[in-house]
């Protein structure tokens, strides 16, 4: 698929994927850069990436209107830092972003948990798809 040609450069802008595709993007993550036994990104890389790159002082950060208490800011992806800030099941740790038209994904290493949600609608904070399916994702599992 093509998107029409646009002036607005963004880097999500035009991005089409397919969600198994999505998921093994998230495995390769996950893996600290590797999938399917070859090396994608450096797991330096990776772990430059999953870590907190804001200072105390621009914390806890906003984007759209939205403030994320309890998450720092890595290269291009939201961190857990705090739990108890975030008012939310997870791991300090974990990390992921949300799109516009409600697609969502978290990876939480110290689970080895992903979670992928593809949905399409707006706006994204309608219907909080998100919240709940971590929630149910988090309560699902047992030791």
């Amino acid at each position: 698929l093509e998107s029409a040609p646009h002036q607005v450069l963004r880097g999500g802008v035009g991005l089409v994927s397919t969600a198994p595709d999505y998921m093994r993007f998230c495995q390769m993550l996950l893996n600290n850069g590797q999938l399917d036994g070859k090396r994608i990104l450096g797991r330096k890389t990776v772990e430059l990436m999953t870590t907190n790159h804001l200072a105390p002082e621009l914390l806890p950060y906003e984007i759209g209107g939205i403030t994320l208490p309890g998450y720092g800011y890595g290269l291009g992806l939201r961190v857990l830092m705090d739990v108890g800030q975030s008012e939310s099941m997870g791991t300090i740790g974990e990390y992921g972003w949300a799109g516009a038209a409600s697609t969502y994904f978290w990876i939480d290493p110290a689970e080895e948990l992903i979670g992928v949600q593809m949905a399409q609608f707006q706006p994204a904070d309608f219907h909080l798809l998100g919240p709940d399916f971590r929630v149910l994702a988090y309560q699902a599992i047992i030791d």
